[in-house]
This record gives C-alpha cells, structure tokens and sequence, in this order.
C-alpha cells in the first residue's frame, strides 16, 4: 500500500543513509526530510541521497532545507553563495533573482523546497535574525520577501514565511531558551504582521510559527497556540497553506512537555507537519506515539510544496538564464563586500 505524507519532518545523520534509517523514512507517519550542511559534500553526492531517501519510502515523501542565503545557507561548495536579506533593501529586483537562483539550484538536485524567505521585521534587538531579515521597516519587509518569492515560484517552488507572527522583537535564541515578546496584539498587527498578510495574499503556500511566547496574548509560544494558529492565521489572515512547527528539539519547545506532548500540542493547535531534528531518538519516540491516520486536508496542503523539476545539475550549468543570474548575483555580492 503507497503512504501519504506524515505528520513528522525528520532529519539524517550523514552523507548517505543507514538501514535503520531507512526504516524510520518509511515509518507511516514519515512525511519529509530536512537536509543540514552534514548532509552535503557536493551536488552529485546530495542528489544521489536524495535518491536513496524517495527510494527508501513507499509513498509520499517531501524534501526540505534551509537555504535563505547569509547565515544560513547549508549546501554552499558547488551551489552560488547567496546575501544576507537585509543587502537587498535597495535593490529589489536582485531579491527576486536571488530567490530565483536558490530555488531551482535546489530543485535541480531534488530538493522540494527551501524554508524560506525570513518575513520577520527586525527590530535590531535579534541576534538570532538580524540580517536574515529583509529590513527594520515593515512595508520593505513585506516588498522584498514578496520580490524573493516571486522568484522562487518562477522557479518552481513553494515558499514558507517564517517565523509567524514575528521573531525580530526579542533578544534570546529560541534555540536555547524561550523567548517572551510582550507587545499587544494591535502593534503585531501594525507592523510584523503585515509581510504575513500581503504573501498571504499573494498564494505563499507554507509558514513556520515562532517558538516566541506572546505573553500578553496567549499562555502558549505561537507554534503550539490554537489562538495564534486558527484565529489569527487561518481565520483572519484567511491562510490555507501548511503549517510547519519549528524543531521541537529547540528549547523554546520544551516548555510544552516531553517530545510526544510538544507533537500533540502542536497538531491540535494547527500544525499540519511538525520538525524534529538532530535527535533521533525523540524522532522515532514522537513517530510512535502519533495515531496513524489518513488526513485529506494534510494532504492536500503538502501537495502544493512538491517541487517543479525541470533542469538537472548539468542541464542547468548550460542553462543562459541561470549564467546570467549568477553574474547578477555574484556583482551584487561583490558590491556589497
């Protein structure tokens, strides 16, 4: 019998996959794999794995990374370095490119889609977004990631905002801690939401919620918080893409209870797909506890962040769109140096 997708996004260990691993990806509530910067040597390597992981399941599977460029680019040897976001506040049109260019070099080693693009507005307190952001001000927030996704789906993959309904207020590391944001809904509505709304607008098919807590608008951080999930997200911003949690290995999790509370929580909150990484253990412990059971509405949303694949790795080396990207985007680098 094929599977649908699972509920739980899961991670490997290294370059090329380990029997037992292969039995956790055909695990009936195995729904993706992220791919980190352990996971990569090179594009031929990378699409092999990724080969081995579609092989290992008998049913539907997604694969995820994290490539906004800055920071926070995984697969970097043999893939064109991206900016920070917060270079392109002047430069639109290259923000464009730029999602562009990320989005179909990965689609042409098979990865479904990149988490991406930042739609946190920073409000320079944040170290852990800082730069990953477009800007301080929210309408070139919501212009920028608007431009970035753009490309993307030029490309041919979805995009998910992160991380709803904003993460550039606080100084701690959801990482490590759980973060407080005690601003009142009205000035989230007057300024972080605003990037969430416009995409919205414009079809963004996926979004990642805070590990923040909002202490004067729900007793649950954002991710686990049918307030912020159903009433904000779903019913007034009128989203009906997916909803991925962040890892619920980060500390800003932990405060919900063990691995399979955090999952359960997260899910009845409106999750549609929950992350758990760089902990096997708690992995195989919450793909365990979860029933077993079909969901249409899941299912349907997870079909729209199937990737668009067209040109391979070498197809795409020859391709005169994507050398003229790259000129684009390594000048504008340079610039900016």
């Amino acid at each position: 019998m094929i599977q649908n997708f699972g509920a739980v996004m899961l991670d490997i260990a290294g370059t090329s996959l380990a029997n037992s691993e292969r039995e956790i990806i055909n695990h009936p509530n195995t729904g993706a794999v992220i791919l980190f910067a352990r996971n990569y040597e090179s594009p031929e390597q990378v699409t092999d794995l990724i080969k081995e992981i579609r092989a290992a399941r008998n049913g539907e599977i997604l694969i995820a990374v994290d490539q906004e460029g800055g920071r926070v680019q995984r697969f970097q040897n043999g893939f064109t370095r991206l900016s920070p976001a917060a270079l392109y506040e002047n430069e639109p049109k290259i923000a464009e490119v730029a999602g562009w260019l990320m989005a179909v070099e990965l689609l042409a080693v098979g990865v479904d889609f990149s988490f991406a693009p930042v739609l946190d507005v920073d409000c320079g307190v944040s170290t852990i977004i800082g730069n990953r952001a477009f800007s301080q001000n929210a309408e070139k927030v919501t212009q920028l990631a608007s431009e970035f996704r753009h490309g993307m789906v030029r490309a041919g993959m979805a995009a998910t905002g992160k991380h709803f309904p904003g993460h550039g207020a606080v100084a701690l590391d959801s990482h490590l801690t759980l973060p407080i944001d005690d601003r009142e809904l009205d000035a989230l509505r007057n300024s972080d939401l605003q990037p969430f709304r416009q995409l919205i607008s414009e079809g963004l098919e996926g979004i990642m919620p805070a590990h923040v807590l909002y202490s004067q608008i729900d007793a649950q951080p954002a991710g686990f918080s049918k307030f912020w999930i159903q009433k904000i997200l779903r019913d007034e911003l009128g989203f009906d893409g997916v909803v991925f949690s962040d890892d619920l290995s980060m500390e800003g999790a932990a405060s919900v209870g063990s691995f399979s509370e955090r999952a359960e929580v997260a899910l009845q909150a409106g999750c549609d797909m929950i992350l758990v990484c760089n902990n096997p253990t708690a992995a195989i412990e919450v793909l365990n506890a979860l029933p077993i059971e079909n969901n249409s509405e899941r299912e349907r949303r997870l079909q729209k962040m199937r990737g668009k694949f067209s040109l391979n790795s070498e197809q795409l080396q020859a391709n005169s769109t994507w050398q003229q990207a790259v000129i684009s985007v390594q000048d504008f680098m340079e610039r900016h140096s």
